[in-house]
């Protein structure tokens, strides 16, 4: 009878150990979950934060941030009050921003950073052209390019390229740049029109300059002979306001 007693007692014991051993994982996995959390939740919001900043004053700019894993071994307390997250002007023009994070509660902060990547979607070439090519939509495609590539001005619509000519060679998905095509290029029989207020005059004329949509050229009046200055309007005309 004894011995049975103690085989109960024993196996007793051997419950109470493993729920107390079970309990002291589930609180050590419930607290390593809870840093852990902490640690994205911070992360999350430096990113959201660098997007809304960086958004403000990039219009046309696709901007996406991916931000430094903080070290797991890092204490981040909890903050009633809600983190706060700030940067300097400067920094934001960066390609790597460091964020300070801060909880007013505790008086706790730490820095963390983000890497920046700046993209415009923009008109590229579709296959190798060469000088002289006239655009069309056959030739040109949309995508998505880093800012950092682009030096000259670029063109978001396809359909505002089409007619102008190559002036020089392009590869395959590079991007479409003012100083690469002329909508007039010199030589180009061309149309100029005389505004003044209402009434339009048109005349026919010869393009001493390239020039993009916009540019003010030289252009020869095919009838007097004498040179004018009038802004590119489309492939075929230039525009004279008097």
């Amino acid at each position: 009878m004894k011995k049975q007693n103690s085989k109960s007692h024993v196996r007793k014991l051997a419950v109470c150990a493993l729920l107390v051993s079970s309990a002291a994982t589930s609180v050590m996995s419930f607290s390593t979950f809870a840093m852990e959390n902490l640690h994205r939740v911070v992360e999350n919001g430096a990113r959201e934060y660098l997007i809304t900043q960086l958004s403000e004053n990039s219009q046309d700019t696709n901007i996406d941030v991916a931000i430094v894993k903080i070290d797991d071994r890092i204490n981040i307390p909890e903050c009633s009050a809600g983190y706060r997250y700030h940067t300097s002007e400067d920094a934001l023009k960066q390609s790597y921003i460091s964020v300070r994070v801060s909880c007013e509660t505790n008086d706790w902060y730490l820095f963390t950073s983000g890497q920046v990547s700046r993209t415009k979607d923009i008109v590229v070439t579709s296959g190798a052209v060469s000088p002289g090519t006239v655009l069309s939509s056959s030739n040109l495609t949309m995508a998505s390019v880093d800012v950092r590539q682009l030096r000259y001005t670029t063109f978001t619509e396809i359909d505002s390229l089409v007619g102008a000519r190559m002036k020089r060679r392009a590869t395959n998905g590079q991007a479409i740049q003012a100083n690469m095509l002329c909508f007039v290029c010199k030589g180009d029989r061309i149309t100029i029109s005389a505004e003044v207020g209402k009434m339009k005059v048109r005349t026919a004329g010869i393009a001493q300059q390239d020039g993009v949509v916009g540019d003010s050229i030289q252009v020869l009046n095919a009838s007097s002979k004498k040179t004018v200055i009038a802004r590119v309007a489309s492939t075929e005309k230039v525009v004279i306001q008097l």
